[in-house]
């Protein structure tokens, strides 16, 4: 099973993808795929009966965002060895955070704005981690991996001189632009998903810059959730971006973004592939 959001940008409806390839239109049983929605049907999705629910077509639909706008985007920095490494910079000791705007999620094929000015736009593929549950002071990981609802493919927009220059250690100035986060294009249930041997990989127009695997992560997603709990409610709809592999801009071996580049980011077969344009954002009036 495999939930999508298709649709124009802002009317999206929900639907459920089955084993077999055919989509579900989900309305009947929720009006978007959100925290309402997952925390009652993640751990189950096996058990709804598609047998009564409308068939959709799906060619030449728009695809959105898997899961209706997050209440929060948290990032993670510095989660695999090699790219801390590239970035000149230590293996972390606990997990780098940051966080996102969440009017950043966009569909996974939606074009990628490029800020007025900004002359250091990268590209990071990642493993996103949709939280069903809420968590709080969870105690253990087995306690937090309850709580993941699924797992989403994500590039982690950046501008790398708004992020190390403008914003001070935290680095959220960098990722919070319009469009800097296309998430999708589906969502597979925890339940269904090997989360530890995920490939991701990303290219630019056509030329390979990423290759790794979640083995290589520093952090796992389940502590991930454990530690982050220590210090926030994580809400059903969450979305944490779990950190990028080795490869991108910012190691100086590539050239950053401009208009007109395409960026193309995967998943392997579990998540799926993205594509986006880089378009110049409109001159102010």
């Amino acid at each position: 099973m495999r939930l999508m959001r298709i649709g124009t940008a802002g009317n999206e409806i929900p639907v459920i993808i089955d084993d077999e390839g055919q989509a579900y239109d989900l309305r009947p049983v929720t009006a978007d795929i959100d925290g309402g929605f997952l925390q009652t049907w993640a751990g189950q999705l096996d058990e709804l009966d598609l047998t009564g629910l409308p068939r959709v077509a799906m060619e030449g639909k728009r695809i959105g965002a898997p899961i209706a706008r997050p209440g929060a985007v948290i990032g993670v920095g510095l989660n695999y060895a090699a790219h801390a490494a590239e970035s000149g910079l230590p293996l972390p000791e606990r997990p780098i955070i940051f966080f996102k705007h969440p009017n950043t999620v966009v569909g996974p094929n939606d074009d990628v704005v490029i800020p007025p000015g900004a002359q250091r736009v990268d590209w990071e593929v990642e493993l996103g981690v949709v939280i069903g549950q809420q968590a709080s002071y969870l105690k253990s990981d087995t306690e937090a991996a309850a709580c993941i609802a699924g797992f989403v493919l994500s590039n982690d927009v950046s501008e790398r001189e708004y992020q190390l220059e403008h914003s001070g250690p935290q680095w959220s100035l960098g990722k919070s632009c319009p469009t800097f986060n296309p998430v999708g294009p589906w969502l597979v249930p925890a339940t269904a998903a090997n989360a530890g041997a995920i490939e991701l990989a990303s290219w630019v127009n056509g030329e390979p810059r990423q290759k790794s695997s979640t083995q290589d992560m520093v952090f796992g997603p389940a502590e991930l959730v454990r530690r982050l709990s220590q210090y926030m409610v994580l809400e059903p709809g969450d979305l944490i971006t779990t950190g990028t592999p080795a490869g991108v801009a910012l190691s100086g071996r590539f050239p950053y973004l401009r208009a007109g580049d395409v960026m193309r980011m995967s998943g392997g077969g579990l998540l799926g592939e993205q594509r986006q344009r880089l378009v110049d954002a409109a001159a102010p009036a």
